[in-house]
């Protein structure tokens, strides 16, 4: 599989990399089974987060034996050094292994102080230098603060949203990690589920040399999907770019990215998929969201307690209370 040098960490990596934030969601021997079809596929980038349930203990379980012949990023949200130092520990008995490649900031409202030694910045450096981390990097879903850390000259890589989807300004960014020799890595390259063709969305960050893009993967049927479009890379051409201007038409102005940092909601509502329901019911299988199921989950946007937690928290700047009621008055049309 071919790989590509990771900005200045020097680390060659598979231009197919796995996300592995949706395997929380299947059991460990199906995760287990997943993850080595992966690596025996020749995927050798995973990426996880310690925020994302049991996916570290799953890629331990599957990968310990083969772990110098693969490639771990893992995340920490924490928001003080002592948190992050924490995180790792945890990270590094989950994943079975005594380091980690590349540790991230987990998307930090604003570039921690290097100068502060009680800053997360500053307690990645330690966990570097006592050899737990190999090189610092940053994710981000705020393109000034991204712009802000590549910068920097603080990270040597930078994860941040990229797809088809993706403003010129968001895709500044390729320009300004190659000038700066920092490894670009691209998380929701599908959008969160809205861009439905992978073989589009596969072209389209393909012709991006530097980029890396992490596909988020939790069946083996998606997996095999990825492995194919690798094996014999998909050409950006005109009918493929025909899709992506249908799909940037239907997808445009404010829409909900499913990022999920609005969460947790006080009234539990399930925001990251409520608050873009009727792009999904016309994107995909539309009775996948018409259950009891999901009708009980959308009626919770009635108890909303205007307490615009979510609105604060999100980094595109939606106002999602009126997105949420928006789009439980279009969800009730599709009831009848």
């Amino acid at each position: 599989m071919e790989k590509v040098r990771l900005g200045r960490t020097g680390l060659m990596v598979t231009r197919t990399a796995f996300g592995a934030l949706p395997i929380q969601r299947v059991g460990f021997d199906e995760a287990t089974h997943i993850l080595r079809k992966a690596y025996d596929g020749g995927v050798n980038f995973f990426d996880t987060a310690r925020g994302y349930s049991d996916s570290e203990e799953k890629i331990g379980r599957a990968l310990s034996d083969v772990r110098t012949e693969v490639i771990i990023a893992t995340k920490s949200h924490a928001r003080d050094g002592a948190g992050l130092l924490a995180h790792l520990e945890t990270s590094l008995t989950n994943l079975k292994t005594d380091y980690v490649d590349i540790l991230q900031l987990h998307n930090p409202a604003e570039i921690p102080d290097p100068n502060d030694p009680d800053s997360t910045y500053s307690a990645a450096i330690e966990a570097q230098r006592r050899g737990m981390v190999r090189f610092i990097g940053i994710s981000n879903h705020s393109i000034a603060v991204a712009t802000e850390a590549v910068r920097s000259g603080l990270f040597d890589t930078l994860q941040f949203p990229l797809s088809a989807l993706s403003s010129p300004g968001d895709l500044a960014l390729v320009d300004e990690c190659t000038s700066h020799d920092v490894g670009l890595i691209a998380m929701k390259a599908l959008a969160g589920g809205l861009i439905t063709n992978a073989t589009t969305a596969f072209a389209f960050l393909r012709q991006f040399e530097k980029i890396v893009p992490i596909w988020g993967i939790q069946a083996e049927s998606e997996l095999d999907e990825f492995l194919a479009l690798a094996e014999n890379p998909p050409l950006l051409n005109d009918e493929l770019r025909a899709v992506i201007e249908k799909d940037i038409a239907e997808l445009s102005g404010d829409f909900c990215r499913g990022c999920g940092y609005c969460l947790p909601c006080p009234v539990e509502i399930p925001i990251n998929m409520a608050a873009r329901m009727s792009l999904l019911l016309r994107r995909a299988p539309s009775e996948n969201f018409l259950t009891e199921d999901w009708q009980e989950k959308m009626s919770r946007i009635e108890n909303c307690i205007e307490c615009n937690q979510c609105k604060d928290r999100c980094p595109y700047d939606l106002n999602t209370p009126e997105l949420l009621k928006k789009n439980l008055k279009d969800y009730r049309t599709f009831l009848k």
